[in-house]
C-alpha cells in the first residue's frame, strides 16, 4: 500500500526549497549506497547548510500532516536527504537498506517517502516505479506532493532524458513494523474518521477501542 499527498509542501515551500537547491553543494549519491551499481544522482553533502534547511522545511511539513502520520506510524525520521537528477541519471530497481545508521542506534526503513519539487512538465522521465507483485505504477508527482511506499517494495526511478528532476528523499521508522498492521490500522481509522459521527456511541467506542488496543498490541 502507498499514500500519495497533494500540497504536502505549499508553494512558498516548494519555492525556497527550488531556491535552496541552487545554492545546495551536490555530491554523488552512490556515497549514501557505495555498492549499488544501479544508482546515478547527486545528493546533498550532509553538513552542507542550504542541503539542511531544505530538509527542515520537509520535516516540518511531516511533523503537521495528521494524513502522513496516521499512515506512517512515525517513531524516528532519517533526515530528508535533497536529491536531483540530471539528464541520464537513474536509479535502478531495488529494495531500501533495512537499517540506516542514524544517530546511536541504527534507524530501521519501514517506510519510504519521496517529495517532489520540480514542476513535472519541466523534465522528461524521471517517475518513481513501484512493483506490486506483477503490476507497477507509475507516480510522477506535482511540486510539492509527497508519496509514501513501504521500504520493502521494488521500486526505481525511471531515466531522465531531458530537464531535471529535484526531490526529497526520507526512510521513516514505524511504531508499526509490519506493513499489513500499518495497512489494517490506517484503513480502521479512516473509517472511524468518516462514520464514525454517524454510529452509535456505543459503536464508536467498540470501534475506537479495537484501533486503539490493536496499535498497543502491535507497536514495537
Amino acid at each position: 500500500m502507498f499514500l500519495q499527498i497533494e500540497d504536502f509542501l505549499s508553494a512558498a515551500e516548494v519555492q525556497t526549497i527550488t531556491e535552496v537547491a541552487q545554492k545546495t553543494k551536490f555530491i554523488d549519491g552512490r556515497r549514501s549506497n557505495p555498492h549499488n551499481m544501479t544508482k546515478h544522482n547527486v545528493i546533498a553533502e550532509p553538513t552542507d547548510a542550504a542541503g539542511q534547511q531544505a530538509a527542515q522545511i520537509a520535516l516540518a511539513a511531516l511533523q503537521r500532516s495528521d494524513i502522513a502520520r496516521d499512515f506512517v506510524f512515525p517513531r524516528r525520521v532519517a533526515i530528508p536527504v535533497l536529491t536531483r537528477y540530471g539528464v541520464g541519471m537513474s536509479y535502478g530497481a531495488h529494495i531500501d537498506s533495512a537499517f540506516l545508521p542514524v544517530g546511536t542506534e541504527p534507524l530501521r526503513s519501514d517506510v519510504s517517502c519521496t517529495v517532489f519539487i520540480s514542476d513535472p512538465s519541466t523534465y522528461v522521465g524521471g517517475e518513481l516505479v513501484i512493483y506490486l507483485g506483477s503490476e507497477e505504477v507509475r507516480i510522477k508527482g506535482k511540486a510539492g506532493q509527497a508519496v509514501f511506499y513501504a521500504s520493502t517494495s521494488v521500486h526505481q526511478v525511471a531515466p531522465v532524458t531531458s530537464g531535471e528532476r529535484l526531490v526529497l528523499v526520507t526512510f521513516i521508522e514505524s511504531q508499526i513494523a509490519d506493513p499489513m498492521h500499518r495497512d489494517l490500522l490506517y484503513a480502521l481509522n479512516e473509517v472511524r474518521a468518516l462514520e464514525g459521527l454517524k454510529m452509535d456511541w456505543r459503536n464508536r467506542t467498540r470501534l475506537e477501542y479495537v484501533s486503539a488496543n490493536l496499535q498497543r498490541l502491535w507497536s514495537r
